[in-house]
């Protein structure tokens, strides 16, 4: 059976002292070093995360059920691997270098000032997600639905109209090279 933690603020936990399989809801973790931590099974619920390495950390049907990560290391993470159930969350100050969201249902998330170098949103639905202020190089979107999704202020991405769903996505002026790739040509900026 699964303990129950609730409204509590953890503060440097280690892979050590992490308590796996339980739930957390309403919980807070502050400077926690969960590197390579095995965080499988576990459910979070209303939680946040601030200032914690989560790099390369097991999910293996992981709940995360709204769910803020702020200032945050998570290299290599999974998050395909989650629990489907209620998956939600946002970032701000996030470098999730090389995650994988494939497949996963993730509308209206938010990433706030985040790295996604080579980031895999590949047969993702990111339908009215927002990209705000975000580096994108390398992030994969193939098959992916961004309808109505805000790329305003993104850089460095590179999205296929022909192979991604992008019908009311938006993007600035100097995002549009981003989606013309594909077809080899050159864009000036006017002189």
């Amino acid at each position: 059976m699964d303990s129950l933690i609730e409204e509590k603020t953890f503060e440097g936990l280690t892979i050590e002292t992490f308590s796996q399989t339980t739930k957390y809801e309403n919980c807070e973790f502050r400077h926690c070093s969960l590197s390579n931590a095995d965080l499988s099974d576990c459910k979070f619920t209303d939680c946040i995360f601030m200032d914690c390495d989560l790099s390369l950390a097991k999910l293996h049907q992981t709940a995360f059920r709204n769910v803020r990560f702020k200032d945050c290391k998570m290299l290599g993470l999974q998050f395909d691997e989650c629990n489907e159930f209620g998956l939600g969350f946002s970032f701000e100050n996030c470098l999730l270098n090389h995650a994988s969201f494939y497949g996963t249902k993730i509308k209206k998330t938010g990433f706030k000032n985040c790295t996604l170098q080579g980031t895999d949103f590949a047969e993702c639905d990111l339908s009215s997600a927002i990209f705000d202020l975000c580096n994108l190089e390398g992030a994969i979107f193939d098959h992916t639905n961004i309808e109505k999704a805000d790329f305003r202020t993104a850089v460095h991405f590179t999205i296929d109209p022909e192979s991604n769903r992008i019908k009311k996505a938006r993007f600035s002026n100097l995002g549009l090279s981003g989606l013309l790739t594909r077809y080899d040509i050159i864009i000036e900026d006017d002189f």
